[in-house]
């Protein structure tokens, strides 16, 4: 871990150098050492390892080198909070995640805020990553919440990214899953440590510090440049044994993280969904490609060749129940719910399957939205929140 300002104010400087980027960098590390090394170098000495122009722009400090090495010093001794360390790793540190070592671009530099001592002992083998939509339907946050409680109850570490969506409810999930002693969650974030985005996960942020960990390669102020996040999946695949996508369309970062997962050797799974959910043709898709279909935790486990513990506890994903099953005499809720299934369903549909009127119809709907057992989604849809 960077120890002194000295060190930091070095790495700060590669890592800033105009047209310098991760690849010369990492080539200049490898040839003439250390940051402190290297700019004890002249520019002939540069001209050896990088193009001419690169080799010009590491002989200048670059703009806001100094106020920036004065402001990230201060954030790693600053903490509000004795439960919640802060760190910078650097490549080739014996603290930096090995796992991270195998992917084609590792970070020069990576900001660790909250369970740090943990990061030596990271292993792919411990994580999963779990990506999906930004905006899930019900049934698509209630799968990444259960899963990803039951698989951190397992014994992994559940990576993601803070999104919106099935990131967060991930995250969720794995606090509530797992063990106290064990790394429950990481969030991988696309801006600096000194804020946190979207604003709506401050709270969840600060929960995933105090059992987990928030990494970035980001420096601080970054703001949230869309650039950023589909560069920082490769670092969510990467950490991990395996990539589970949980719902996605079929334009989305979570693609790009299956795809990343697959260059670097990492195997990725997805859960099916409804053929009329444009948030499952992603999943969909994978899974025509070769992705392993999973329908429960313990497919997981399977799959990663991990003993399950709570085997006799399954998430399996239910079937559509039949419409003779959804009119028996049952309460008019659980009818209700029998007969909506599993997919998003328009209100016409379901008082053809019930045979009630319109009224009572909204009336056990509204019930069963208050409950938290129904979501209400664009276009007059209703979808069933959970997987019983």
């Amino acid at each position: 871990m960077v120890n002194t300002r000295e060190e930091l104010a070095g790495w700060l400087r590669l890592a800033l150098t105009p047209g310098v980027g991760s690849d010369a960098a990492r080539r200049l590390l490898a040839a003439l050492g250390p940051p402190d090394a290297i700019f004890e170098q002249g520019e002939s000495a540069f001209r050896q390892v990088v193009s001419a122009l690169q080799a010009k722009a590491l002989c200048d400090a670059p703009p806001g080198w100094h106020e920036l090495t004065d402001a990230t010093w201060q954030w790693l001794h600053d903490s509000p909070d004795p439960a919640v360390s802060r760190a910078i790793v650097t490549l080739g540190d014996t603290d930096y995640p090995v796992t991270l070592l195998d992917i084609p671009d590792p970070p020069l530099m990576l900001y660790a805020l909250g369970q740090t001592a943990q990061l030596q002992t990271l292993q792919a083998e411990q994580a999963l990553a779990m990506v999906g939509s930004r905006n899930p339907t019900p049934q698509g946050a209630a799968n990444a919440r259960d899963f990803s409680r039951s698989l951190a109850a397992s014994g992994l570490t559940i990576v993601s990214g803070l999104a919106l969506g099935v990131d967060g409810a991930a995250h969720e999930g794995a606090l509530l899953g797992a063990a106290s002693d064990k790394l429950a969650t990481i969030a991988i974030v696309g801006t600096g440590l000194d804020r946190v985005y979207p604003r709506q996960h401050r709270e969840l942020a600060h929960q995933i510090a105090l059992r987990g960990l928030i990494l970035s390669e980001y420096p601080l102020g970054t703001p949230p440049l869309a650039p950023n996040f589909p560069r920082r999946n490769r670092l969510i695949s990467g950490l991990s044994q395996a990539t589970l996508v949980v719902e996605a369309a079929l334009q989305s970062g979570s693609l790009i993280t299956a795809k990343q997962a697959l260059e670097q050797g990492r195997d990725v799974m997805a859960i099916p969904g409804s053929i009329h959910s444009a948030q499952s043709k992603g999943c969909h898709l994978l899974i025509k490609q070769g992705a392993k279909l999973v329908e429960s935790a313990q497919d997981v486990l399977e799959e990663l060749r991990l003993p399950d513990p709570f085997a006799q506890r399954s998430l399996a994903l239910e079937d559509s129940p039949s419409h003779d099953d959804a009119v028996s005499n049952e309460p008019p809720e659980d009818a209700l719910l029998q007969a909506m299934g599993h997919d998003p369903v328009s209100l016409d549909a379901l008082q053809a399957r019930c045979g009630w009127s319109t009224a009572q119809l909204q009336a056990q709907l509204l019930e069963l939205e208050l409950m938290g057992q129904v979501g209400r989604l664009p276009g007059g849809l209703f979808q069933r929140v959970g997987t019983g």
